[in-house]
């Protein structure tokens, strides 16, 4: 099992059509494999060896999308830059990770150029921007048009692949090695959890760097797809492409969606191609779910569930469970069952399965599972223990096998002895028409230890007064679970690169001083 055998298939089998459209321009199965086959050889050229790693700090383009297989063909590994990154940060990545080639595109000049003297390891950088190559950089198209194609170096199996690096929201970075087999059985299960089939338009909108859209191009490339690729997620964007282009599958989390199906123009754009969406990093609101599926009602949607060190995905939960009627309603509200290959178990804090429908850890195993920590085994031990994987997931499993997901272990607000999942208030937060976006966080009490605050950010032009919120929420939940104080914002609410919202900046001004964020 290697990665590039999924390039060498679809060229053998659609090699005169359509690969990839990106800013005007537009190359066939052939063409595109003919410049990885280049890029291959380049990066030998440039002295990467088996195991050596080539990272990316870049928008979404075509280039990108023949880095992901270009490094894999000459024996090394990817290494995704989150766009995100303050300096320091992406400086962390590249020297933990040995970074000794870096692709960079011109929207993190600036940054790059705060990083001299900095990094330890990376020896060459190469320009993937548009324009003038800058001074002491390689060109993209220089290296290519200068390289002989290279043998595919075969490296397949346990072989390491990419190293993905945690969001950083709560602590260190942590490299997440996945290897070729992890990431060839992730795309199996995406291809048939997502209703995959030969000849889908695939938009790239959410970031590549992130494992769930990045990894796209091997599940898409497997069953003869079209990669299209706008730079970042913005919804008229979106929108434009996804007309122009006949898209027919996508990745939208939450709060992108949520963005989309608001745009004040969305009537005006024909989205009939759209077939299957699939969503996740967080929970998606049931009013934004429903006015999604209002929208676009011959889309099938569908919950994928995971993380980076899962794959990612773990679990799906398909069309056939976004419903309101019938034997099904409410499935939706799960991340649905295991997907093919996958265990999934709810434990409690020494391991053991705890009975179904009560809350514990969730815990995967099967051959999607990491490898492990990059040059971390100490967390490696930590994180998995007879081979599953601690995701730090609070969930509960119902009789049916279908996950419910109540909320991430350190997002739980403890208000007077009582456990409060900010996912149930948020929902529940959703509902008022006048919200767009909404986030609960735990807050420092004197009486309760910690107090369910609210903050909101209101439509353009809509006004609600905090003790309508906080009644709103008390005709839906039980009285311990509601916000007693609300605060509005009139910016978006601050994101990680997966798109979930960062409660750790959310939270901060309330705990400061304090050496913990909990009570």
């Amino acid at each position: 099992m290697y990665l590039t055998q999924a390039l060498k298939r679809t060229m053998q089998l659609e090699g005169r059509n359509t690969a990839t459209i990106c800013a005007g321009r537009v190359r066939t199965w052939n063409e595109c494999g003919g410049r990885v086959v280049k890029l291959a050889g380049a990066l030998q050229k440039l002295g990467i060896a088996s195991g050596e790693r080539v990272a990316v700090l870049a928008l979404n383009s075509d280039r990108y999308f023949e880095y992901f297989y270009a490094v894999p063909w000459a024996g090394g590994v990817f290494v995704p830059i989150n766009i995100r990154l303050a300096a320091p940060e992406v400086a962390f990545w590249l020297n933990d990770s040995g970074t000794e080639i870096l692709f960079i595109d011109n929207n993190f000049l600036d940054i790059f150029e705060t990083l001299e003297g900095q990094l330890e390891t990376v020896r060459e950088v190469v320009y993937i921007g548009d324009g003038p190559v800058p001074e002491g950089m390689l060109g993209y198209e220089d290296i290519l048009a200068a390289s002989e194609p290279a043998t595919d170096a075969l490296r397949g199996g346990d072989d390491l692949a990419g190293l993905f690096y945690t969001g950083g929201t709560t602590g260190r970075s942590k490299g997440v090695m996945l290897s070729h087999a992890n990431l060839i059985c992730n795309s199996y299960n995406v291809i048939g959890g997502m209703r995959f089939q030969p000849g889908i338009h695939w938009l790239h909108a959410a970031p590549m760097f992130h494992i769930a859209d990045g990894l796209a191009v091997f599940g898409v490339t497997m069953v003869t797809g079209v990669h299209i690729f706008i730079p970042a997620f913005a919804p008229e964007d979106s929108l434009k492409a996804i007309e122009e282009h006949k898209v027919s599958h996508g990745l939208f989390v939450p709060t992108m969606m949520n963005a989309l199906i608001n745009h004040p123009d969305i009537e005006k754009y024909d989205l009939s191609s759209l077939d299957s969406v699939a969503y996740g990093a967080s929970p998606m609101p049931e009013a934004v779910i429903r006015r999604a599926m209002e929208i676009i009602p011959n889309c099938g949607f569908t919950h994928a569930y995971g993380q980076t060190e899962c794959a990612p995905l773990s679990s799906h939960c398909g069309p056939e469970y976004h419903v309101f009627e019938g034997p099904n309603a409410g499935r939706y509200k799960s991340v649905g069952r295991a997907a093919l290959g996958v265990e999934i178990m709810i434990c409690d804090k020494e391991g053991n399965e705890v009975p179904r429908g009560e809350v514990g850890e969730v815990c995967v195993r099967g051959p999607n599972i990491m490898l492990g920590y990059w040059k971390r085994p100490d967390l490696t031990a930590e994180a998995i223990r007879d081979g599953w994987m601690r995701s730090g997931d609070g969930a509960y499993m119902d009789e049916d096998g279908f996950l419910y997901i109540v909320d991430r272990m350190k997002d739980m607000i403890i208000s007077g002895g009582e456990n409060i999942y900010s996912a149930e208030v948020e929902d529940v937060l959703h509902e008022i028409p006048a919200v767009v976006e909404a986030a609960a966080i735990g807050i420092p009490d004197e009486k309760w230890g910690e107090a369910v605050h609210a903050i909101v950010r209101l439509r353009d032009g809509e006004k609600i007064e905090e003790a309508a919120i906080i009644a709103h929420c008390h005709e839906q939940i039980a009285g311990f679970k509601c916000p007693k104080s609300v605060s509005f914002r009139y910016e978006p609410m601050p994101l990680s690169g997966a798109g979930k919202i960062l409660k750790t900046d959310l939270r901060q001004p309330y705990w400061e001083g304090k050496k913990k964020q909990v009570n």
